[in-house]
């Protein structure tokens, strides 16, 4: 029996994180699913052996007694050892076949099936599901507030998903049985979908609150009157007080992003104030400063 090594077939470094495995399985699992090659049986192997791969990588149990065994397999080869004499019979699984792999058989090597045979699976209870999906799609912010659909295409058909107004960065939606095909009569996987949410020029995120600065033109700040503030609700005059100060933040009740938990419900903006300065003064607005400072200095 060959030693198979997973973190090739995933084409990951030994000391990939599970973060790092997961998106390169990811990746793959696209690239090589039945649904995208009809046909193709050598995309069809493929894709068995990166589950596989990432069935012990994933699994942290699994991965860690897959590397012990891959050490002591490379020390054998450089000691010079035949590979067809290597001693597995401390590496294998007890269980073997006792345990259903909740699907066929096939679906898994010989190397697989005598160490993990079974390891961490449930017996098998009728047809075997399909295999879950998994994807990413990126919104802008503007999206996330009002919310929006896309439309993915699955081969065979095309499916319209929602994005309900307020969703959150690296919130993840489920779309029941549309992922991979089951055999023998089983339900097909699910499709988990990661959204991403744009950054926004204008506006920061926390939560459901929405952080910004404020333009506001020294005079407004000094004598107080109406600033304009642009929302995602359209643009609003709020009132300035007389003599705020330089990086003071209001807070705007009901003006950040929608409570996606909470239909009707909004975060609020906090608006922090940035003063203008006056930029290219005539000789008079400058004679008229410099009164200002002599009566400040007199005072």
């Amino acid at each position: 029996m060959d030693f198979k090594d997973y973190y090739k077939v995933l084409g990951v470094e030994r000391s990939a994180t599970t973060d790092e495995i997961k998106k390169a399985y990811r990746k793959l699992a696209v690239m090589y699913h039945p649904d995208k090659n009809p046909g193709n049986k050598a995309a069809e192997e493929k894709f068995k052996e990166i589950n596989e791969a990432n069935d012990v990588l994933a699994d942290p149990a699994k991965r860690k007694k897959y590397d012990e065994l891959g050490q002591d397999w490379q020390h054998y080869q450089q000691q010079g050892g035949n590979k067809n004499d290597f001693d597995w019979s401390q590496w294998q699984n007890a269980g073997g076949r006792q345990y259903g792999f909740n699907g066929d058989d096939d679906q898994f090597s010989d190397f697989f099936e005598s160490i993990f045979g079974g390891q961490g699976r449930s017996r098998a209870r009728g047809p075997a599901k399909g295999q879950d999906l998994e994807a990413e799609l990126e919104i802008s912010f503007e999206e996330a507030y009002s919310g929006t659909a896309r439309q993915i295409d699955l081969g065979e058909e095309k499916i319209q998903i929602k994005i309900k107004p307020g969703v959150k960065e690296g919130q993840v939606l489920r779309i029941k049985e549309k992922g991979g095909k089951a055999r023998s009569g089983g339900k097909r996987g699910d499709i988990y979908i990661t959204v991403h949410v744009a950054t926004h020029p204008h506006y920061e995120r926390k939560q459901d609150d929405i952080y910004c600065e404020i333009p506001v033109e020294l005079y407004t700040c000094i004598l107080g009157g109406k600033a304009l503030v642009r929302t995602l609700k359209g643009s609003i005059k709020i009132e300035i007080p007389k003599g705020i100060e330089n990086g003071k933040t209001l807070r705007l009740k009901g003006m950040g992003m929608p409570r996606s938990e909470k239909e009707g419900e909004f975060g609020d903006m906090y608006a922090k104030i940035k003063v203008l300065l006056p930029k290219d003064l005539s000789e008079k607005e400058t004679e008229l400063f410099k009164e200002l400072e002599k009566l400040r200095q007199s005072n």
